[in-house]
């Protein structure tokens, strides 16, 4: 049984028309568009759902105040597998079925999730191969010319968790997620099974200084060819007045090393999180062997705008493999709790460079 990724985000909005007008801006495909809600549909299948607050079709209680992703929907590869999930949830979490067959449930960390049948898409991409110096594997030809940015796949989503390890342990437990790799302290990558993207989510640690102190909404990452298409809708984005003022979105075009996409953020209207152009991630399936990682060595490589928190001249090389999950220990919350787990991640800072922060 397979969870084959996200099939759609449901977002709550103050501002229907804007927020429509944003998506279509950053070059997902529109399938309606009505004064109740605005509906975009990927190649792969995947859907991005725009409704009012207030609308009878969003979670109730609201997970957390204001704009952003209030359900994730996981595609789910046969109804046997369906059924087996929602067992396995309803064990642990209260469980209800729409008449269409959707299951919706809220997980500990308060996240709103539900599961349908998908028949996902096969995507078809196209991009160029990259000369350099000493190989020409574009020989006599020239590089595609692309018109404008159209991502094709939801690759990842990312909250914040005030229990990023047990937010993880849940989806493992009951979704069957695997373990990717561990930010230590800043959070965890998990993969569904049904998908080789790097990560199909990241929670990440409420803990840090610089995020909320409850469940929120933090990013949504959209899969494009390559480069060049992450480049061209940088700058069609910021052609067309959407600045870049949030945490993410001030580096600029740069990659992770983590995962080693390149990346460029958009910010979503209403402050409400990111929008994530996302190319030349790493793919990978269960032979991965899971690695901890210092976290400003794992962020960033060439973000030049980035908080002091993941800045550094000089920071050490820090990544090790994490079969064994060893890594995960300092930051559950039956352990330090939260003002010590607070306490490692600033003494780890501390340990690296006295001006991080």
């Amino acid at each position: 049984m397979s969870v084959l990724g996200v099939e759609s985000v449901v977002f709550g909005v103050t501002d229907l028309a804007e927020c429509a007008r944003f998506w279509t801006d950053f070059g997902l495909p529109v399938e309606s568009v009505s004064a109740a809600e605005a509906v975009f549909r990927l190649a792969s299948g995947s859907r991005v759902i725009l409704l009012r607050h207030g609308d009878a079709r969003l979670p109730h209680p609201d997970p957390f105040p204001g704009d952003g992703i209030k359900e994730t929907v996981w595609g789910i590869d046969t109804a046997d597998s369906l059924a087996m999930f929602a067992a396995s949830l309803a064990r642990e979490v209260p469980v209800t079925r729409d008449a269409d067959g959707t299951v919706h449930a809220v997980c500990p960390d308060g996240q709103p999730i539900a599961l349908r049948v998908w028949d996902k898409r096969p995507v078809v991409s196209e991009t160029s191969p990259v000369n350099t110096p000493g190989s020409y594997a574009r020989f006599n030809q020239h590089r595609i010319w692309r018109a404008r940015a159209i991502p094709k796949t939801i690759n990842h989503v990312v909250f914040f968790s005030t229990d990023y390890v047990g937010s993880f342990e849940f989806y493992e437990r009951h979704l069957g997620f695997r373990y990717t790799d561990h930010s230590k302290g800043t959070g965890i990558f998990a993969r569904a099974d049904g998908t080789f993207e790097h990560h199909s989510i990241f929670w990440v640690n409420c803990d840090l200084p610089i995020a909320p102190d409850h469940f929120k909404f933090m990013h949504i990452a959209f899969g494009m060819d390559d480069i060049d298409e992450v480049m061209l809708g940088a700058n069609i984005m910021e052609a067309r007045g959407w600045k870049n003022e949030s945490m993410n979105s001030s580096g600029g075009i740069s990659r992770h090393r983590i995962s080693s996409a390149i990346y460029y953020y958009c910010d979503i209207p209403g402050k409400s999180g990111e929008a994530e152009y996302h190319a030349d991630t790493d793919y990978l399936d269960d032979n991965w062997v899971p690695r901890a990682w210092d976290f400003r060595f794992g962020s960033l490589l060439w973000a030049n705008n980035a908080p002091p928190i993941f800045r550094g001249d000089d920071i050490p090389w820090d990544m090790a493999f994490d079969a064994d999950r060893k890594s995960f220990d300092p930051y559950r919350k039956t352990n330090p709790g939260k003002q010590a787990t607070q306490d490692v991640i600033l003494s780890r800072l501390t340990e690296a460079d006295e001006h991080a922060i």
